[in-house]
């Protein structure tokens, strides 16, 4: 209330000085001293109702691009409004254009820049067989296998792939030899004769490591490695060598394919104890290693033998060895007997000339 009536005042003391001073030439002197000191103090009034206004008015808040332009010195030139060139605009009509409307023609691109357009990624076209090489790396990665056992391990598969690499060579010079006459360093002969050795040779280890790598399960068994798992990992050390020494027996072909099956057996087994934590975290990856190249050289000796099947005879295997021993004995056992029924029969008819000649007498 206060308030309000100090401003009703103060207006009515701004309109008093001016009607005042209008008429200041036809007043006395005591009237126009007075009339000073009203003015005086309708202008000491008028300030502080100013002040008061303000103080009601409600502040418009100042941004920041109105501070920068305040502070500028400079005049911008594109802030001059060209009037003619607007009303020329105003005048014209706008011609309907509906190709270039689209979805995209009204909307306001975030990640883009307007009227650029945006240029096309190029498509790799490797990125596949990038990505498997980054696969095949990952996976032949054997950073956490302990030294000792990558060294052994491949050594281990060294005599498996040379008698591979020898398998395809002498069948290559065998070939060499039927064709030409001779052999490249070998004569046909002597090439097939050492195919004979080297092929028992290679189905020997492959039995030997076959048992080997079922005895490492007995062996974690025994360290109690992932806890005690009884029968279930002594049987992995059992049927490995029940299945690899009967290869043994087997033609070469026959016996190459079964070690070719067991050898994936066991790495099923193996990556199964691996997950099972029966095994190191790194035995599977080692595992998939060494089986990689043990089954890479028994299909390569496959390949190899399968060129020169018909060039080739067939050496007596095990099981022919031990049919012919067989057949061997029934022979001898049939010539005693013949003999032994000679020597009775003999003796009966030297017996009978003997009674006959005492007759006689």
């Amino acid at each position: 209330m206060l308030r309000i009536g100090t401003t009703r005042a103060a207006s009515r003391s701004l309109l008093t000085p001016s009607t005042s001073i209008t008429s200041a030439s036809t007043r006395s002197p005591s009237i126009n001293s007075l009339v000073k000191h009203q003015k005086h103090v309708g202008y000491r009034t008028a300030s502080l109702v100013g002040l008061s206004c303000r103080a009601l008015v409600p502040s418009r808040p100042v941004t920041l691009a109105l501070q920068r332009y305040a502070s500028t010195k400079d005049v911008n030139p594109y802030d001059n409004i060209d009037e003619k060139s607007e009303a020329k605009v105003a005048r014209s009509e706008i011609e309907p254009e509906p190709e270039l409307v689209s979805t995209d023609s009204s909307v306001r691109h975030v990640f883009g820049e307007e009227g650029v357009e945006e240029q096309e990624k190029d498509t790799d076209m490797l990125a596949g067989v990038k990505q498997d090489m980054r696969t095949i790396r990952d996976t032949f990665a054997l950073s956490d296998v302990p030294r000792e056992a990558l060294f052994i391990g491949m050594a281990g598969v060294l005599p498996y792939l040379a008698t591979s690499l020898s398998t395809v060579y002498l069948a290559w010079d065998i070939n060499h030899s039927a064709s030409t006459g001779s052999g490249f360093l070998l004569s046909g002969q002597t090439a097939e004769l050492l195919l004979h050795i080297v092929e028992p040779l290679q189905i020997g280890w492959g039995a030997v490591i076959i048992s080997f790598l079922g005895a490492i399960h007995w062996g974690l068994e025994f360290a109690k490695y992932g806890g005690v798992h009884g029968y279930r990992r002594y049987a992995i050390g059992v049927v490995a060598p029940a299945v690899a020494w009967p290869t043994t027996l087997l033609p070469i072909e026959y016996a190459l394919i079964s070690q070719f099956l067991a050898f994936n057996f066991l790495y099923f087994a193996d990556a199964r104890a691996t997950v099972r934590g029966w095994a190191p975290a790194w035995y599977s990856t080692y595992r998939f290693v060494l089986t990689f190249v043990v089954g890479a050289s028994i299909v390569v000796s496959l390949i190899g033998r399968g060129q020169i099947v018909d060039k080739i005879g067939k050496l007596p295997g095990p099981a022919d060895r031990l049919k012919a021993l067989r057949d061997s004995q029934l022979d001898s056992l049939e010539k005693e007997e013949r003999e032994r029924r000679a020597m009775i029969i003999a003796k009966d008819e030297g017996d009978d000339d003997e009674e006959e000649e005492e007759e006689d007498e």
